[in-house]
């Protein structure tokens, strides 16, 4: 009887700390739906341009069948080819089709006509999968094509793939690698560490120092800002002389990004330890609330583009998203501020509300 009131004990109090019991049910439920949702290999409504210099039955037929497939989306008409390339380092489009001049005639008369395929290759998996989805579809245009003629047609598919023309998986994810490095370091361990302050009384002390919010929070984090400043540039230092990795755009820039990253997510962090009320909460608040999302809905792995919408809107307001947009654009694409403002905007925005957020929760624990 002891022991089984012992056990009701525990369960009462597990029921009356809500926290614990969001994270005991909660978190099962968030991670099936995100790891069921989110992790798909599937091509859904890619976003693709069409450069039509042909304007044909045939080109307009092939276009159709692409756009009616599910796969794909059209982003834009393309008028020539130096728009090409800026609408892939705007990030406006995943693929590129273009059709060559009298498209139709040239299939008709000699059996033989072109379609160069151009991917972005900043996510070879990605790219891979819509080159091999395009091209399946127009072989098997090319297929109903032949069926009842004497000599079988021939569409030539040139592919291209831009700016990682070796498709190496690697330029992926040091990028992300970074992302998920910076978050962990910067989040995670100043939630604990506030926390860890507030478990063992050393807190108090700070509490009653004249020392303002601010000053006490500034004090907590600049160690954290320094030694993530430094893993930034370890990870970039070992792309570039381990893996090979070119970094195309401006240096300066890309630490400038990684530093307003690194603030806001450390904002992040200072927030976490605000609620939470142990290391432990802390820990599994900023792994369930930071650390999954970052890598399930940043675009880090799986693209964005291949979710339901609910969870497309969702990846909206997770930092990581824009954070990851910002530097492969610049390590890859070599694209600068005149592109990526409003990536970094919604960064700058981000910081500010969190870091607003955690001072004013921070005052009203002092007082």
């Amino acid at each position: 009887m002891k022991f089984t009131g012992f056990i009701r004990k525990e369960f009462y109090h597990i029921f009356r700390d809500y926290r614990s019991l969001v994270i005991l049910i909660g978190m099962p439920v968030i991670q099936i739906l995100l790891f069921g949702y989110a992790i798909t290999t599937d091509i859904k409504d890619a976003r693709i341009a069409i450069l039509d210099n042909s304007k044909d039955i045939a080109s307009m037929k092939i276009t159709d069948k692409l756009l009616s497939s599910g796969y794909f989306k059209l982003s834009e008409n393309l008028s020539n080819l130096k728009d090409v390339e800026k609408s892939f380092r705007k990030g406006k489009v995943k693929e590129v089709i273009i059709f060559e001049s009298n498209f139709a005639e040239k299939l008709n008369k000699t059996g033989r006509a072109g379609i160069q395929i151009i991917a972005d290759a900043t996510d070879p998996n990605t790219a891979s999968l819509l080159v091999s989805y395009t091209t399946a579809i127009i072989t098997n245009y090319q297929s109903e094509l032949s069926k009842d003629a004497k000599v079988p047609y021939r569409i030539e598919q040139n592919v291209r793939m831009m700016f990682n023309p070796e498709m190496k998986s690697v330029y992926m994810f040091i990028p992300g690698t970074m992302v998920i490095i910076l978050m962990l370091v910067c989040a995670m361990m100043t939630s604990i560490s506030i926390t860890r302050e507030k478990e063992t009384g050393t807190m108090e002390v700070l509490l009653v120092s004249p020392l303002k919010p601010f000053h006490i929070i500034a004090g907590k984090v600049i160690p954290y800002i320094v030694l993530s400043f430094i893993d930034a540039l370890v990870i970039l230092s070992m792309g570039h002389f381990v893996f090979g990795l070119i970094i195309h755009g401006s240096l300066i820039l890309l630490l400038a990004e990684s530093i307003l990253f690194v603030v806001m997510a450390l904002s992040m962090g200072i927030m976490i330890s605000t609620v939470a009320p142990s290391q432990q909460v802390a820990m599994l608040l900023s792994l369930a609330g930071l650390m999954l999302p970052s890598i399930l809905l940043s675009g880090f792995i799986f693209p964005i583009e291949n979710m339901p919408s609910v969870l497309q809107w969702f990846c909206n307001i997770i930092p990581a998203k824009w954070f990851i947009i910002i530097i492969r654009s610049i390590i890859l694409k070599g694209v600068g501020l005149k592109i990526l403002w409003k990536e970094t905007l919604i960064l700058l925005l981000l910081t500010v509300f969190f870091v607003t957020v955690s001072v004013k929760r921070f005052k009203i624990r002092l007082e």
